[in-house]
């Protein structure tokens, strides 16, 4: 496993962050670890994008039935 020092945090963020892994029974280590995995975890917008790119939406509405909503959704 690597370790990680995490310079220039604020004394605010630093105690709202131990209070919350006191919450959970947990160490601050342990806290701030499993709160980067979940980050690490999430895709990136650039990995978002690509995945809507690659969708097949050949069966998805129209542009004139998605405007036709609209309007009818201003009525």
């Amino acid at each position: 496993m690597t370790t990680l020092y995490i310079r220039d945090v604020s004394d605010e963020v630093a105690e709202r962050l131990k209070e919350r892994a006191a919450a959970e029974g947990k160490s601050l280590s342990a806290y701030v670890a499993g709160e980067l995995a979940k980050l690490a975890g999430r895709p990136t917008n650039d990995e978002i994008v690509a995945r809507l790119r690659e969708r097949d939406r050949s069966g998805g509405p129209t542009t004139d039935e998605i405007l036709a909503a609209v309007q009818a959704g201003r009525r």
